[in-house]
């Protein structure tokens, strides 16, 4: 096998229906572009037949071909972050098993990676999804961007172009949990964002329900910022003082017209709303708490069990 100047990598995770279709259309796309590439599927635990469906089509194009299989399932980016360990392209070029990016957007990306973009973003056009998530996903983007102070306008696509410096870096943090396209954006020198196409997904279910994409979500905000934290603090301080202004104004009213039962729901109303703020703090505080425990346990953020692949040659 030679040094590919191309990395394709691809995460799968029970897509045993969208795979044929993916082998169908990825293949001729990268042998369209003339130049020398590798695929590298990471098998993330799947259940279905996905694995055995990998393995055949890395025994038929083993030149082409690498199959990296976990232990078990430990997610999306951690089998990404596997595939960057082991990749020996020039580009990086993620991508979803699930086909709603189609792979004749990848010359695009490669093209934008030639002029000398170190990462190149996308947004996805015309977004095939449900309103209620594009609808929410707008709003975490533009939450998240204040967060961190990045400016990707699509954090939810995984169609990306990533030159080997951005992929060494990452590969080589030590962080418990990553999130690659903030830290690629984070990383880059000249990074760039364009329009790709996108599909209704055709096979199978989303892997991420609603509270899979808030986990996500707080992991990436509590990865890159420290904004929440400050914005418990401030939050505190500012309720602190209201709360002494209307502890102040009720003495002063007891005092001046006498104690009133009429109020008593009022009081309550407002201690509601300071638990509900407490217990929101003590929640986000424990989400940095949570970071720092799993960061000192120095576990591995994956397992391999082994890998297909043909000897390169240097």
């Amino acid at each position: 096998m030679m040094v590919p100047e191309i990395s394709i990598v691809i995460p799968v995770y029970n897509e045993e229906e969208s795979l044929p279709r993916l082998f169908e259309e990825l293949y001729p796309v990268m042998e369209k572009l003339g130049r020398k590439y590798e695929i590298v599927f990471v098998n993330d635990g799947s259940k279905d037949k996905s694995f055995s469906m990998l393995y055949d089509f890395q025994k038929m194009h083993p030149h082409a071909v690498r199959l990296i299989d976990f232990n078990g399932n430990f997610g999306q980016h951690m089998a990404i972050m596997a595939a960057f360990s082991h990749v020996c392209g020039k580009f990086i070029i993620t991508l979803d098993a699930d086909l709603q990016n189609p792979p004749s957007e990848i010359p695009k990306l490669v093209k934008k990676m030639d002029e000398g973009h170190d990462v190149v973003g996308s947004c996805r056009k015309n977004r095939r999804d449900p309103f209620f998530r594009k609808a929410a996903s707008r709003v975490v983007n533009k939450i998240t961007n204040s967060i961190t102070g990045l400016q990707i306008n699509d954090y939810g696509c995984m169609l990306r172009g990533y030159d080997r410096r951005i992929i060494d870096i990452i590969a080589n943090s030590n962080e418990s949990t990553t999130f690659i396209p903030a830290l690629g954006q984070k990383y880059a020198v000249n990074p760039v964002e364009i329009v790709v196409e996108h599909r209704e997904r055709e096979y199978g279910m989303s892997k991420y329900s609603m509270f899979r994409l808030i986990r996500l979500n707080f992991d990436l905000m509590t990865s890159f910022s420290l904004s929440p934290l400050q914005w418990v603090t401030m939050s505190g301080m500012g309720i602190s003082v209201l709360s002494f202004l209307l502890v102040a104004y009720m003495l002063i009213r007891r005092f001046v017209i006498g104690s009133e039962a009429e109020g008593l729901f009022t009081l309550m109303a407002i201690q509601f709303f300071l638990t509900g703020i407490s217990i929101m703090s003590l929640g986000i505080i424990g989400e940095y708490i949570g970071r720092i425990y799993k960061q000192i346990q120095k576990r591995p953020r994956f397992v391999i069990k082994k890998i297909w692949e043909e000897d390169i040659d240097e």
